[in-house]
């Protein structure tokens, strides 16, 4: 692969033969960046980096989202905010990494009881305070109409988390990440309402399959199913509201609850894979809800997602919006560790790398990355540019031309999209927490993780090594003090979420 050192000295040399843009196509490029484009945010949940076919899925395929890759940038090293779900959504909107977020960990606020127990009396998650500067808020002050459609899972009803009270015009989805382990709720939130859904039933999202029923027969998984898929839902009124704002700027952040288990999909999806796989029924007894299928449950949930994104991207080809609109498509996470009947190794879905969600090996946050946004990026590209969530607040408002009014551990990736990449400047350090324990660092293709306050720092070379299988800290001490600096120095302390020692 061509790397961004060589593609600079490329372009570079390019300038001193006299072969760059004359002044006037100089000025005409910049006329036709003008415009502030509208933005398409799509967020996957637990969707590993090897989950897409252009990643290099071998069991199953995303024809749509490969489409979106080839029509525009593949990311190779791409991180989420976090190995799970919360921390990672709020880093992505407030543009902070977990050593200076307001939430660093998925956070149920377990003083309110047994929240396990009554998912709907317990709804929602830690809320982000008022007076949290977000991305959405940002582009709104700039004439942006924006929405929410999807997973929230940072404030609980009637706090002020919620998302039209952080810069949402608009929201349709779930408000608690616990109730969206089912894909057929009781209800979803439109705005501050619930919205209930005929045909689907109120159940706990983890139990077994009783003992008096066949595990073969399709009939004994009908209680776990349900009238109206809320991904379909979804994907409605995200085609709903681009089409009522498409003579607007507008910013939708999708964020669909798939492949998040439990493993539900609809017959359609679930026969198109139905005899592709040596499958065996889970009854239930690792978490979530049982599937006959679950190989070919979390196939069709991932080609519902691509079938999903290939409606969104050919309703903005059909409103002639493809030079006006910005795509993005990642993952809030890696793909989840073995449990509700999902196999990673089957799927491989985290492509070699070590760990899975929850860790803060490679496995848990590098995670795919696609950009689009008609011919301001070059068709095809792919770029190994070092990126993270907290990039997003300053990379989408410098495409949008609003100001990033608020401090940002971020920097705008927007001249690596638009392929330039003698300006694009590289972050000293990149810096995860997680769990109030763990700590990570990556300094160039140098790694550190400490799983706790007290443990000795192991060392990786993600070049070398990028399934993180080395420790080589004993034979590098001044890399080892450099990132121990970092840990130490680059975050802020949270009496939420405080490191201790386990």
């Amino acid at each position: 692969m061509i790397t961004k050192k060589t593609r600079r000295d490329f372009i570079k040399t390019l300038s001193l033969s006299g072969l760059a843009l004359s002044m006037s196509d100089s000025l005409k490029l910049l006329a036709s960046d003008r415009k502030k484009p509208n933005i398409i945010f799509i967020l996957a949940d637990d969707l590993g980096y090897s989950d897409l076919s252009c990643y290099g899925q071998k069991k199953f395929s995303t024809p749509n989202i490969d489409r979106l890759a080839s029509g525009g940038i593949r990311f190779t090293q791409h991180y989420s905010g976090s190995p799970v779900c919360a921390p990672s959504r709020c880093s992505l909107l407030t543009g902070l990494h977990t050593g200076h977020s307001y939430i660093r960990d998925n956070d149920e606020m377990t003083e309110r009881g047994d929240v396990w127990s009554d998912p709907i009396k317990f709804e929602g998650q830690r809320p982000i305070p008022e007076g949290t500067v977000t991305l959405p808020l940002l582009l709104k002050k700039n004439g942006y109409t924006t929405a929410a459609i999807g997973k929230w899972g940072l404030g609980a009803p009637g706090t002020p988390g919620v998302p039209n009270k952080q810069g949402f015009d608009f929201f349709y989805g779930y408000l608690c990440q616990r109730i969206a382990h089912t894909h057929y709720p009781p209800y979803l939130w439109r705005n501050d309402k619930k919205e209930f859904l005929p045909g689907n039933k109120n159940f706990v999202t983890h139990e077994k399959l009783p003992a008096d029923k066949d595990p073969m027969d399709p009939e004994s998984y009908k209680k776990y199913e349900g009238a109206q898929y809320a991904f379909d839902l979804m994907v409605d009124e995200s085609l709903k509201f681009i089409s009522e704002n498409r003579n607007k700027n507008f910013f939708l952040y999708f964020a669909p609850e798939l492949p998040h288990v439990s493993l539900q999909v609809p017959d359609d999806s679930l026969k198109n894979f139905e005899n592709e796989f040596d499958d065996r029924p889970y009854k239930g007894d690792n978490g979530y809800l049982p599937q006959r299928k679950p190989r070919a449950a979390y196939a069709g949930m991932i080609s519902r997602l691509d079938s999903g994104v290939g409606k969104i991207v050919s309703l903005i080809e059909k409103l002639n919006l493809e030079d006006e609109t910005l795509i993005i498509f990642t993952s809030d996470n890696g793909a989840t560790f073995k449990t509700g009947g999902y196999d990673p190794e089957f799927f491989k879905s985290n492509n070699g790398f070590n760990g899975a969600k929850a860790s803060l090996f490679e496995g848990g946050i590098r995670v795919p990355l696609i950009a689009k946004w008609g011919k301001k990026i070059k068709a095809g590209s792919i770029s190994d540019h070092v990126c993270s969530f907290w990039d997003f607040m300053p990379t989408l408002c410098d495409a949008a031309e609003t100001k990033v009014e608020t401090y940002t551990d971020g920097i705008s990736f927007l001249p690596e999209m638009k392929g330039d990449f003698v300006t694009q400047k590289d972050h000293d350090y990149l810096y995860w927490e997680h769990a109030r324990k763990e700590q990570a660092v990556r300094i160039g293709n140098w790694k550190g993780i400490k799983k706790s306050p007290s443990s000795k720092i192991q060392l990786y070379n993600l070049h070398a090594d990028p399934g993180e299988t080395d420790d080589i800290s004993a034979f590098n001490p001044k890399i080892v003090d450099q990132i121990e600096k970092v840990m130490k120095n680059c975050r802020s302390e949270s009496k939420l979420y405080p490191l201790i020692e386990e």
